[in-house]
C-alpha cells in the first residue's frame, strides 16, 4: 500500500508508525477510562500501560527478528528500525502480561482486576494497529483468487509486489475489532475478576489460529501448524481452563 505518508525535507513519516502509535495511544486512553470506572488508580494505569506497551513492542520485535533471522544478520541496525514495520504481536503480548504480573505483584495490586481493565484496550490497539501493517505491506498473506484480493505496488512495501493476496493484515485488524465488540458488550454482565480478560485470550488466540492459514509471510513450522498456531493452541486451551477454574475463586487469586 503506502509505507510511507509523506516526507517533509530529510525526514521520512512512515505509515506503520503513526499507526501503531495511534493503536497505543487509543488502548491507553480506553484503559485509564476502564480504570476509572472500575475505581482503580488511573495513575497506575498510566504508568502500568506504559511500560507494558514498551515491554510488548520489545518482545513483538524480538519475536520478529527470531522468524525473519537471516534478514537481520546481514545489518543487526534493522533491528532498531521499527517504524518500517515488522512486529510479531503474539510474542510481544506475552511479554507484556508477563511485565504487567510482575509490577502488579510488586505494587501488591488486585491482578485479576487490573488484567480485565486492560483486556478491552489490546483488541482496540491491535484493530488500529494491523492497518499499520497493511500500510507497510508486513503480515501479508498467501497468493489467493479471491473478490477481496490486494496487490501491493509500493517497491518500498514489504509484500511481495503486483500478486493478489489474502489481505490477512485486515482480518486481524476485523478480528480485533470484533473482540473488543464482544468484550466492551459483556464487561459489565461479567462479575468474576479475570474472566474478560481470560475471554480475551480465548477470542485472540481463535482468531490468530485461523489466520495463521492464511498467511504468506516466512514463519517456522513444527509438524502440521507454524510455532504461533501452537501457541494460540496452548493459549486457547489455557483460557478456557482459567474461566473456568477462577469462577467463585476471586478473592483468593487476587
Amino acid at each position: 500500500m503506502h509505507p510511507v505518508l509523506f516526507k517533509i525535507g530529510p525526514i521520512t513519516i512512515y505509515s506503520y508508525g503513526i499507526f501503531i502509535a495511534s493503536a497505543v495511544f487509543l488502548a491507553l486512553a480506553f484503559s485509564i477510562k476502564e480504570a476509572k470506572r472500575k475505581g482503580l488508580d488511573p495513575k497506575i494505569a498510566s504508568d502500568l500501560g506504559f511500560y507494558s506497551i514498551i515491554m510488548g513492542v520489545i518482545g513483538s520485535r524480538l519475536g520478529y527478528v527470531l522468524v525473519n533471522p537471516s534478514e537481520f544478520l546481514k545489518n543487526p541496525f534493522l533491528v532498531f528500525k521499527l517504524w518500517e514495520g515488522g512486529l510479531v504481536f503474539i510474542s510481544g503480548f506475552i511479554l507484556g502480561v508477563l511485565f504487567l504480573l510482575f509490577y502488579l505483584k510488586k505494587k501488591k495490586q488486585p491482578i485479576l482486576d487490573w488484567l480485565d481493565t486492560f483486556a478491552i484496550g489490546i483488541p482496540l490497539g491491535q484493530f488500529v494497529g494491523r492497518i499499520g501493517c497493511f500500510m507497510a505491506g508486513c503480515c501479508y498473506g498467501k497468493v489467493c483468487r479471491l473478490p477481496w484480493a490486494v496487490e501491493f505496488h509500493d517497491p518500498l512495501s514489504i509484500a511481495p509486489q503486483g500478486v493478489p493476496l489474502h489481505p490477512t493484515q485486515i482480518y486481524h485488524s476485523i478480528a480485533g475489532l470484533i473482540t473488543f465488540v464482544v468484550l466492551f458488550l459483556v464487561r459489565k454482565r461479567v462479575k468474576t475478576s479475570g474472566k474478560l480478560f481470560f475471554l480475551l485470550i480465548v477470542l485472540y488466540s481463535f482468531f490468530r489460529f485461523i489466520i495463521e492459514f492464511f498467511r504468506g509471510d516466512p514463519r517456522p513450522y513444527l509438524g502440521p501448524f507454524s510455532i504461533t498456531q501452537w501457541l494460540a493452541i496452548f493459549m486457547f486451551f489455557a483460557g478456557i481452563f482459567c474461566v473456568w477454574k477462577i469462577k467463585g475463586q476471586v478473592h483468593k487469586l487476587n
